[in-house]
This record gives structure tokens, sequence and C-alpha cells, in this order.
């Protein structure tokens, strides 16, 4: 690499997560000359290092061992399994070595300067970097994108204690299954670390202050989804708000209360987690050297992904819409392309959901709450695994497909799904919903048989009502 305080970029990122390397991978394709400042001794961000990379890690063999426990022996396999849990945190780190020595090769094929360290913002056109030891360096630049992505949220009198009382960070590495662990939070982080645990072995109970789980979820499908964990061992403590921690050696004890008021308990366990969310991470950014202010939840506003600062754009978690991984790779994209002229957007109505719980819960679009909030007439067409072939076979008849579309024009508004490999089964109703496409488009498309997408497909067949039972 050319010596970076020398020259000038057409664009420096901070952050080199999901937003920053998918942006620098784009500045580079479009022959942007692109810098891309990193904290972390690895590239990646959150998700890769101790987010959504390492938890799919465990999920994927947390199900495999409940599975050889569990199900293998109704369908003929006769085993024993024994966990080994330093193994399993050994393949899921290197699965993470893996992918972050990947994304550094992307930086070399696509000509990004890496320069690692902690970036702020120096004013107008400058990025200064302070590497670990100090020295610092300072990046001359046209544009200026911050990706810096988010942090876990802290509750209130629930102060965080190695071992004890974790973030999503120390659930990926606990070195041994807890015996009874308390999940505060039934969002997406929550429900699929408490899985993971519930099925290596542990106790799991989940404190949740609002009455369903899922937050922004589809209300039919968060009560199958919430009595799909419990029928699995999972216990919910819905409305209910955490007022309290004390650890000891023994572990922790929780002062709990209704959401509504009432008499307070304790609930002890020896782990708690902490998971009501993340907040976008703007500390020591350097933003008052140009003016820009978060608003007061910690957001930086953008118009198309332009602060108020000239030449300074912001993506990803740190600004708004949904806090997720493939979305700061869309607004990447987006704002790469208008940085070199060319047109951005990114449409966050077809903004994909997945919990990768087992089954998955996966969404995109309206809800029907939504939908009866705003007065659109809709019709529904729902369909469950039961009725699908594949999943019978398979043994994973458990959830639905529920497909919402306009009463008049049969666009789709929304698809919502409970069930096995939700999560790759949305993407179908996503290029429909793109292209504008309507239940009839998918209900009279070849779906291939057996396959757990004819289940879509039959919801979709459902909202005219020709559904065909299985």
């Amino acid at each position: 690499m050319a010596d970076a305080a020398s020259q000038t970029y057409d664009v420096v990122i901070i952050g080199g997560g999901p937003g920053g390397y998918n942006a620098a991978i784009r500045a580079g394709q479009l022959g942007l000359k692109a810098a891309l400042v990193e904290k972390r001794a690895t590239l990646g961000g959150t998700c890769l290092n101790v987010g959504c990379m390492p938890s799919k890690a465990l999920l994927h063999a947390s199900e495999l061992y409940e599975a050889a426990n569990v199900e293998f022996a109704g369908i003929g396999i006769e085993v024993k399994p024994k966990l080994n849990l330093t193994q399993m945190h050994k393949a899921k780190d290197d699965s993470v070595e893996a992918l972050t020595k990947g994304i550094e090769f992307l930086m070399k094929k696509n000509k990004v300067d890496v320069v690692k360290g902690f970036g702020r913002i120096a004013g107008a056109g400058k990025v200064e970097v302070e590497a670990e030891g100090g020295a610092k360096t300072t990046l001359a630049t046209k544009n200026i994108i911050i990706a810096t992505g988010s942090e876990p949220t802290p509750l209130p009198g629930v102060a965080f204690e190695d071992g004890k009382v974790i973030d999503s960070t120390g659930a990926l590495f606990l070195p041994k299954v807890p015996k009874h662990l308390i999940v505060i939070g039934a969002g997406v982080i929550g429900l699929e670390l408490g899985s993971v645990w519930r099925r290596l072995g542990a106790q799991v109970t989940v404190v949740e202050f609002l009455d369903k789980v899922g937050a922004g979820m589809d209300g039919e499908v968060a009560t199958a989804f919430q009595r799909g964990l419990t029928k699995q061992g999972m216990t919910f403590r819905m409305g209910t708000k955490v007022t309290g921690a004390q650890t000891s050696k023994d572990g922790v004890e929780l002062t709990l209360e209704p959401a509504k008021g009432g008499a307070a308990e304790t609930l002890k366990g020896d782990v708690v987690l902490v998971a009501i969310g993340r907040r976008p991470y703007t500390q020591g950014l350097g933003l008052e050297t140009v003016g820009v202010t978060p608003d007061a939840r910690g957001f930086i506003a953008n118009d198309h992904f332009k602060t108020s600062a000239p030449g300074v754009w912001v993506i990803g978690d740190v600004t708004h819409g949904p806090m997720l991984a493939h979305k700061a790779e869309e607004d990447a994209v987006a704002v790469i392309e208008l940085i070199a002229g060319k047109p951005g957007h990114v449409d966050y109505d077809l903004v994909p959901s997945v919990i990768y719980t087992g089954p998955e819960v996966a969404w995109v679009g309206k809800t029907e709450e939504a939908l009866k909030a705003a007065g659109v007439n809709y019709k529904k067409g729902k369909f469950p695994f039961a009725a699908n072939s594949r999943a019978k076979i398979n043994h994973e008849t458990d959830g639905f497909v529920k497909v919402l579309a306009d009463a008049a024009t049969d666009k789709v508004l929304g698809v919502h799904i409970y069930g096995p490999q939700a999560g790759e089964l949305i993407g179908e109703a996503c290029m429909t919903m793109a292209f504008g496409g309507s239940s009839e488009d998918i209900a009279r498309t070849c779906h291939p048989h057996p396959t757990r997408s004819e289940a879509f497909r039959q919801a979709a067949m459902g909202v005219e009502g020709w559904t065909m039972q299985a």
C-alpha cells in the first residue's frame, strides 16, 4: 500500500463491517480511490467477528447436536452424542477467521487501502486514524462515509459483568453450558442465542417487556413462534421489566416487575444475557468538527445517505432503517454509486428480516396489523408446513406461510413465513415484490416437487382460494 497520508482519496470509509467493506469493494469496482479505516484487528465488523457469522456457526452446530440427541433414533440412526464445547468454539472461530481473510483478499483485489486504527473526522475532507500505540495519520479525501455500525444497548440497573451478566458477544464465547440462562429481550439476538444454549442443555428463561416476541413481527406468526419455542423448552415471562441485578459467586439474581405495574419478585440464574437491542456507535467520531449532530436516540440523519455536512455520508446501523447487515450492504452500494454520479436507491420496504431459530422466521413487507391500521383492503392466503410433502418427510412440520395481497390489484404486500428454511424461502418473496408481482404470479409459477418452496406457492394460491392440500 502506498503511503496513505501522501494522497487524496475519492472516498474514505470509517468502519469495516458489511456496510463499510461493501462500499469499499464497490468503490474499487467503479474506479474510485478508496481507503477503509477499521479499529479491529480484522475486517468484517460486528456481523462477521462477533455477530451474524459466529452465531450462525453455533446455531448450526447446536441444531446438529440436538438432532443427534432427539431425532436420529426415530429415523434409524443410533448414536449417543457427546458435547465437546471447546471444539465447537474452535470450529466457529476457524470459520470466522477464514471469512475475515476473505474480506482482506477482496480489499487487495479491488485496490482498496486498508488503514488499521480508530478513525475520526478531523474536519472537512479529513479523517484522522490513531493506530494501536498512538501513532496518528491524517487522510485527505473528497468524501467521507460513516459506517461505524452499532453496539449492544445496556439496560439501566443491570451492569455487565464478565461471565455472569453478558452481551451478545459474551454469549458466543461461554466456556461451559449454563445451568440456567436468563435472556432479557425476546428479539432476534436473544431468541437465537437462547436457542443455542437451550439445545446444548441449558434451562432458558426469556424475560420480555412487551406482550409478544419478535418486535415488528406479524402477530399471528409471533403467537405461533412463541408457542413453538415454548414447546421446545423455553420459558417466557412476557410483559415483564427487569429493574435490577445482583451478582454473587452462585450467579445472578434479577428483580422483576410487571411492565404495567405490580409487585416485585426475583429470578435467579447463573448467567444473564442482556439482548434488548443495539444503539448507533458514534463515540469519539469527531462529528462536531463538521457540524453533524446525532438525534436523541444516537442516529445520524440522512437524505439519500447525505448528512448535513457536505461530502459526509452515512450508511448502515448508525443511521435510520432496519439494523441489519444486508440493509447496510444495500446502503453501501447505493451510496458509492451516488458518489460516482450514478443512480443509487434502496427500497427499505423490501428489506427482509430473518430469525435463525429452529424453525426459522422470515418476513418482508407489511404485517396484517400494519395493513389494518392503514385501512388497506387485503386478502390472505395461508398454507401449513404440515401439509407440505417435503416438510412431512423431513419431520419439520411446524409453521406456515402467509401471503398478503391487495384485494383490488392482487399486488403482494407482505409475506410471512414460520417454518423450515424460512430464511432461504423469503428471497423469492422479495423478488416478486421488487417487480410489483401479484399472488397469481407466484401461484401460476411452477415450483419443484417435493420442496418446501411449494408451501409458498400454495399460500399464494390461497389468496384466491384454490390451495391444493398435499
